[in-house]
C-alpha cells in the first residue's frame, strides 16, 4: 500500500521516527514522499538520500551526543549550536541536493524577515536540513538565499499538507512526537508537581548548569515553549485530518536530553505496530473511495452517451 509521511519536530525524539519506517516498510507499506519538520526534517531527509532504518540507526547509534550540540566558530545567536550534527551530515549527506534523492522530500521553516512559513523543496540538502532543525534562540538561524530560517515547528510542526500534496490520493501517515494536551492529567500530575526538568538527562556539564538561575529559566522556557507546540499541533492535526496519526510514547524527553537512540527507536517501532490495523483501514476506505468517484464518472460519461 503506498503512503505518504508527514514527520513532526521534537529534537532528540526524532529518532523515533527511524522505527515508525522501519515497521512500516516491514509491513509492506511504500513510502511515496516525506515531508518533515526539524528532527522529521532530518530523518526524512536521510530516508529519502537512500539510507535504510538499519543503517540509520547503525550511523546513528553511538554519536557523542555530548558533543551534538556544541557551538562552532561563527554561529549566530542562540544558546547551543550544530557543530556535532553539521558534522554527521557532512558525513552522511554530503554535497547531495533534492534533486538527487529518490523520493520526493519538503522540509518546513519559518522564515524570521517575513513571518511566513517557507517550504523548502530544492538546493543543497544539509542547508534545508539545518534551516528546518533551528528552534529559534536554541540553535542558530540558517541564512539561505537571502532569507534568515528557523525551525519549521513554528508555524507548522506538522507537515500533513505537504506529505499529501505528493500524491493526494493516498493516505497521509502524521508521525508525532509531542504528547497531547492534557497527558499530565492521565499520568496523574498535577499544579502541586514539580515541572521536569527538560535538560535533567544531559550530560554533566549542562545537569551542573541546570542548578543556575537562568539554566532553570531555561528550563521553564522550553517547557512554555513544548505547550504552545502542543497547543498549535494540535489544532493543526483537527484541521489537516492525516489519514493516521502514529504517536510513539516519549512523554518525558526534553529536546536535547541524553537519550539510549536505540531505546527511542524501538518507542517508534512500538507504536507504529500498534498503529498497521487503523492504516489497513485507511487505506481500505480510499480503495473505496476512488471506486465510488471512478463508478459516478463512468454513470456520467454513460449517461451523456445515451443522451
Amino acid at each position: 500500500m503506498n503512503i505518504t509521511l508527514a514527520l513532526s519536530g521534537g529534537g532528540i525524539k526524532g529518532f523515533a521516527h527511524i522505527g515508525v519506517i522501519r515497521i512500516l516498510e516491514r509491513e509492506g507499506f511504500i513510502i511515496r514522499g516525506v515531508a518533515g519538520t526539524s528532527a522529521g526534517g532530518l530523518v526524512g531527509a536521510l530516508y529519502a538520500s537512500g539510507y535504510s532504518p538499519d543503517e540509520m540507526e547503525d550511523r546513528l547509534r553511538d554519536i557523542d551526543q555530548g558533543n551534538l550540540f556544541a557551538r562552532m566558530h561563527g554561529d549566530g545567536p542562540a544558546i547551543f549550536g550544530f557543530a556535532g550534527v553539521t558534522a554527521i551530515l557532512s558525513d552522511l549527506l554530503g554535497e547531495r541536493r533534492f534533486d538527487d534523492l529518490r523520493i520526493p522530500l519538503a522540509l518546513t521553516a519559518t522564515d524570521l524577515n517575513t513571518g511566513l512559513p517557507v517550504v523548502i523543496k530544492q538546493g543543497k540538502l544539509m542547508d534545508g536540513v539545518l534551516a528546518t532543525s533551528a528552534v529559534p534562540g536554541v540553535f542558530p538561524a540558517k541564512q539561505i538565499a537571502g532569507h534568515l530560517l528557523v525551525d519549521g515547528g513554528v508555524m507548522n510542526p506538522i507537515p500533513v499538507a505537504e506529505a499529501r500534496a505528493f500524491s493526494p490520493g493516498i493516505p497521509v501517515v502524521a508521525v508525532v512526537l509531542s504528547p497531547p494536551l492534557g497527558w499530565q492529567v492521565e499520568e496523574g500530575i498535577n499544579s502541586s508537581t514539580n515541572v521536569t526538568l527538560l535538560m535533567a538527562n544531559l550530560p554533566l556539564v549542562y545537569r551542573l548548569a541546570g542548578r543556575l538561575r537562568l539554566a532553570q529559566a531555561f528550563n521553564l522556557f522550553i517547557h512554555a515553549m513544548d505547550l504552545t507546540g502542543q497547543t498549535l499541533m494540535d489544532k493543526q492535526l483537527k484541521l489537516e485530518k492525516p489519514s493516521v496519526i502514529i504517536r510513539p510514547k516519549l512523554r518525558q524527553i526534553g529536546i536535547i536530553d541524553h537519550v539510549d537512540v536505540s531505546q527511542v527507536i524501538r518507542a517508534g517501532e512500538q507504536a507504529a505496530q500498534e498503529a498497521i490495523p487503523d492504516l489497513i483501514k485507511a487505506g481500505e476506505w480510499q480503495q473505496r473511495l476512488r471506486q465510488r468517484i471512478a463508478g459516478f464518472l463512468t454513470l456520467g460519461r454513460g449517461s451523456k452517451n445515451g443522451a
